[in-house]
């Protein structure tokens, strides 16, 4: 059986979107935060290609609400950010206080809506990812929720060099968590840090 591991893009002071999400800005209003903390997946694409692969390279994902779409888009229609072939290519199970059918989309992607929490969608999720890890994708809010609850076995911080200061904070209300460096490296644009989280 795989890991429960979670990879998720952050500024040095700990975001990883901003205010006020809409379906034109997916990490919030605070300019150009979408381009700095994702400027390296573009425009170093071949000097992190590893780093590319492991966040997709899970057999099941999670996600909360507000990464799949943005608070009033048209929910029941909404496909997500990602057009018609989103990056994910497995499972994606996203926790929501609203019912809805499976979205099936191309290139083997399938949203599925759970809405009896955090536990039941890791389950779900192990299921259908057989032998290969579950990735917690985001954001902030889902990600602290499994962190609290101790079902995450490494944690992958894509810290990038720009201060935030408001939004979606990592490790919001947080209790002790303890740490150990699996493997670092980094660019000019971003620092790659793979933790194991000490049970």
């Amino acid at each position: 059986m795989g890991k429960v591991i979670s990879g998720i893009c952050i500024s040095v002071d700990g975001f990883v979107a901003g205010l006020h999400m809409t379906e034109d800005k997916p990490f919030g209003e605070l300019p150009n935060i979408h381009q700095s903390l994702c400027k390296w997946l573009f425009g170093q694409a071949d000097q992190n290609k590893n780093e590319i692969a492991s966040l997709t390279s899970a057999g099941a994902f999670i996600m909360g609400r507000n990464m799949f779409g943005p608070t009033g888009a048209q929910y029941s229609t909404w496909q997500g950010w990602w057009g018609e072939e989103p990056p994910y290519h497995a499972p994606v199970f996203v926790l929501t206080h609203t019912a809805r059918d499976s979205l099936s989309l191309q290139g083997g992607t399938t949203f599925y809506f759970v809405t009896d929490g955090i536990l039941s969608a890791l389950e779900q999720a192990k299921k259908l990812a057989g032998d290969k890890d579950v990735a917690i994708a985001g954001g902030a809010h889902t990600v602290n929720q499994y962190l609290k609850a101790g079902l995450i076995d490494e944690l992958w911080l894509h810290i990038v060099p720009v201060i935030v200061g408001q939004g979606q904070r990592l490790f919001e209300e947080m209790p002790e968590i303890n740490l150990e460096i699996l493997e670092q490296r980094g660019t000019d644009l971003v620092t790659h840090i793979k933790y194991r989280i000490l049970k």
